[in-house]
């Protein structure tokens, strides 16, 4: 799985691991992916933590073959690296279209293509995405964080469709999560951490649900997907799990209240 190394990412390993699966934890942070791996194997899973980037081909390659020669084929790849960064549109430059596009959508389609071929041979697959809340709503002031998750989900569609029955593949759209991340999955807050703020006093106002979940909340989705039992009937779902967000619309929660803040009165 890409982007294993902390927050969602680890709390994915874990889970898998928990069910039987042997992990490949791949990123570029090292020092995570070792922690990640680490914490697995300490639970009793096996683990490889194996440094990726899934912007670079080269990267790709070299960490598949290390995968297959120390574990064995990909049976479930897990498509969780991604970036959230905020801008109006106005001063979304092409570098951050094009890093956000190649990042969140064309990185799954490289891994993806990557693992197909031996997938197919082997005639079962299962390949979990990870989308957006904003991938199905739209978000604002993050135009290419929201272009690159409504790529991704029609990605999702289409390779449901042409790759069936073998390989089924399904996404997961989180919404707000108690992590590190910064981006959208902060309740659109691109400039502050989620750890960093009073989630007991920001949460009722912001989620129906009334609580931001935690990590460990939202892995139990991308281990339903990557069942070969539990998950036969799902292909082409992207598994909604915002927390009541879209419900309400994404722009009035506090986070993008404190966007538009931000950016409205300067939109050149």
């Amino acid at each position: 799985m890409t982007g294993g190394g902390r927050g969602l990412g680890r709390a994915i390993a874990l889970a898998l691991a928990a069910e039987g699966l042997a992990v490949a934890v791949a990123a570029r942070s090292l020092d995570q992916l070792e922690s990640t791996a680490r914490e697995v194997r300490g639970r009793g899973g096996s683990a490889l933590d194996v440094p990726l980037d899934v912007t670079d081909p080269a990267s790709i390659a070299t960490a598949l073959a290390t995968v297959a020669a120390r574990l064995g084929p990909v049976d479930v790849l897990v498509n969780n690296a991604g970036i959230a960064e905020s801008a109006p549109f106005s001063k979304t430059t092409p570098e951050m279209w094009a890093r956000h596009l190649d990042i969140n959508a064309t990185g799954p389609y490289r891994l993806t293509r990557a693992v197909l071929s031996g997938m197919l041979e082997r005639g079962w697959g299962r390949v979990v995405n990870i989308a957006s809340m904003a991938g199905l709503h739209g978000a604002p002031y993050v135009a290419a964080y929201t272009a690159s998750k409504h790529a991704l989900v029609g990605l999702i569609h289409e390779l449901a469709y042409e790759l069936a029955p073998a390989v089924r593949v399904n996404g997961v759209a989180p919404g707000p999560i108690e992590t590190d991340l910064r981006g959208p999955a902060a309740l659109g807050m691109a400039d502050r951490s989620i750890g960093s703020i009073d989630l007991s006093t920001n949460a009722a106002p912001n989620v129906p649900l009334g609580k931001v979940p935690a990590t460990a909340d939202y892995a139990g989705g991308y281990v339903f997907l990557a069942s070969r039992r539990d998950a036969r009937p799902a292909t082409g779902a992207v598994l909604n799990l915002d927390s009541g967000i879209g419900v309400r619309g994404i722009g009035r929660t506090a986070g993008g209240a404190r966007l538009a803040a931000k950016y409205a009165p300067d939109q050149g």
